[in-house]
């Protein structure tokens, strides 16, 4: 299982460095313009759907059910359970693939209204989306496929898939002036490419484990049935997710040209913190919640979502500070290159900045969360989600307009806060859970560290650091510096705060030490 872990998050780790990569090339390339606005939107089509049908939902369903078939009846009845969904998968994705190919431009004045009063970034959205669309076939065959390589304790295959997505895009947009395309068309054919790149490693991939898939006739067996009712509840929960962000779209292709790409290239900083502080501390909470409900332990239980809250706050809100006082150094130095100018990292800086806002919330919704699934309480975070959809709705409208792409990312912030907030209350309500004392004192001692870590790193920015983040050859180390400097400040600061105790983080990883299996 150590293995398996180590060799997941290397490839994952490497992807998120290619990931940067790839973005940095795009915003030197294509900048923050209309070709940018346009690649992005057609990008966020087919992600949506990916999302909902493609990824979470089907494998939280798929895994399940084919390891199940596999444990209790063989390999030949796991092959039908994953042929059969193989089938029903791809038939109805090649339909709504065609359909979508044929009507985008009715799709695309939903997608993006404010695209329709300007002939080339419509144009353009259209065209690069038809051929971003396929992706969508391709991508939830590959997410199968994963699902089957799970099933058969094989994971380096799926891992390492990322990695080609984002080298295809990179190939893409530095082939495209070879091949006579536009950046942006380029771009969108590495999306195409990167799908049948995935699609070929992962079916070799099947292949060598002794378990090629055919493609029989969709039909609606009895697993299929059952595969799909239980992949409802998930794709409702990230339904709402999908909602918010293409409410997100809808309202920034009304602005000005450059409003969706200042929104992506913000969001894709804000999700680095957002991935490794919320994924990490939700994934290892909900089965040590499990497990202590499951034994009758509802006081312990109540302890541990106390500390991951706390363990929540100690590393969520010093990030948070670090991306609001440091935004433009953080965004300069990454994108501020080629087509990316210093007004485009001024406008994406304010946008970071209100997308830091709301990373503590962001990543409490994560740590709440299994205090209701681990009760088997799927339906409760999901309505508060739905709730937070229509909040999220009514704050854009209501931001936008003073504060243009600004007021977008400050209300997903916000909408955020309410949603950790109803969590929060609901759990309290419900009587499963009740803030401690401990909790009240180190999240204060936390929260003014934090806060005068952000502080000191906006005197030292402006005192020592701005002359060199202008220099080009000594930005890299300066921000190194600057952050490394924040880090430094912060911990001197929980220490002599008394808001993290060594001895406590010591007794932490020695017991995870002490409780990993051995290989």
């Amino acid at each position: 299982m150590l293995r398996n872990v180590l060799t997941v998050g290397a490839w994952t780790a490497l992807s998120r460095v290619l990931g940067f990569g790839r973005d940095i090339a795009i915003a030197a390339r294509l900048g923050a313009g209309a070709e940018a606005d346009a690649f992005f939107v057609a990008l966020k089509l087919p992600n949506v759907f990916r999302r909902l049908f493609g990824e979470g939902a089907f494998a939280a369903a798929f895994v399940p059910l084919f390891a199940g078939a596999l444990a209790g009846e063989g390999a030949a009845a796991a092959r039908r359970v994953a042929e059969g969904a193989l089938s029903v998968l791809i038939a109805a994705l090649a339909v709504l693939t065609l359909l979508a190919i044929l009507f985008m431009p009715e799709a695309m004045t939903l997608l993006a209204p404010g695209f329709v009063d300007e002939a080339y970034r419509f144009g353009l959205a259209v065209e690069l989306t038809r051929i971003t669309f396929p992706y969508l076939l391709l991508i939830s065959v590959v997410a199968l496929l994963s699902g089957v390589l799970n099933g058969l304790d094989r994971f380096v295959a799926a891992a390492a898939a990322p990695v080609l997505f984002n080298l295809c895009l990179i190939a893409g947009l530095f082939l495209a002036p070879v091949l006579g395309l536009g950046g942006a068309h380029g771009l969108a054919w590495g999306v195409a490419a990167a799908g049948v790149a995935q699609l070929l490693l992962l079916a070799a991939a099947v292949a060598r484990a002794g378990l090629p898939l055919a493609l029989p006739p969709p039909r609606l067996t009895p697993e299929v049935r059952t595969l799909l009712r239980r992949m409802i509840p998930g794709a409702i929960g990230a339904g709402v997710t999908q909602i918010n962000l293409m409410i997100d779209v809808i309202i920034a292709s009304l602005l000005p040209e450059g409003a969706i790409a200042f929104l992506y290239y913000a969001d894709r900083v804000a999700q680095l913190p957002l991935g490794v502080i919320g994924t990490a501390v939700g994934t290892a909470l909900l089965p040590a919640l499990s497990r202590q409900l499951r034994t009758g332990e509802e006081a312990r239980a109540k302890e541990t979502q106390n500390r991951a809250i706390e363990l929540a706050f100690l590393f969520t809100l010093p990030a948070a500070a670090g991306l609001i006082a440091a935004a433009l150094p953080i965004v300069s130095v990454l994108f501020e290159r080629g087509a990316f100018g210093a007004e485009a990292s001024v406008a994406t800086a304010r946008t970071l900045a209100a997308y830091g806002l709301g990373l503590p919330a962001f990543v409490l919704v994560k740590v709440l969360a299994p205090g209701f699934f681990a009760r088997g309480d799927t339906a409760t975070p999901v309505k508060v989600a739905a709730g937070c959809v229509a909040l999220n709705l009514a704050l854009n409208l209501a931001l936008v307009r003073p504060l243009g792409h600004v007021g977008i990312a400050l209300a997903t912030s916000l909408a955020a806060w309410a949603n950790a907030g109803a969590l929060a209350w609901l759990l309290r309500r419900q009587g499963r859970w009740r803030e401690d004392a401990r909790l009240l004192s180190r999240g204060a001692r936390i929260l003014l560290a934090a806060a005068l870590m952000g502080l000191t790193l906006w005197g030292a920015r402006a005192v020592l650091f701005d002359d060199l983040l202008a220099l080009r050859l000594y930005r890299w180390g300066a921000l190194a510096g600057l952050l490394g400097l924040g880090a430094a400040a912060y911990a001197a600061l929980a220490l002599a705060l008394r808001a993290a105790h060594p001895a406590e983080i010591k007794a932490y990883l020695r017991r995870r030490r002490d409780r990993t299996p051995r290989p």
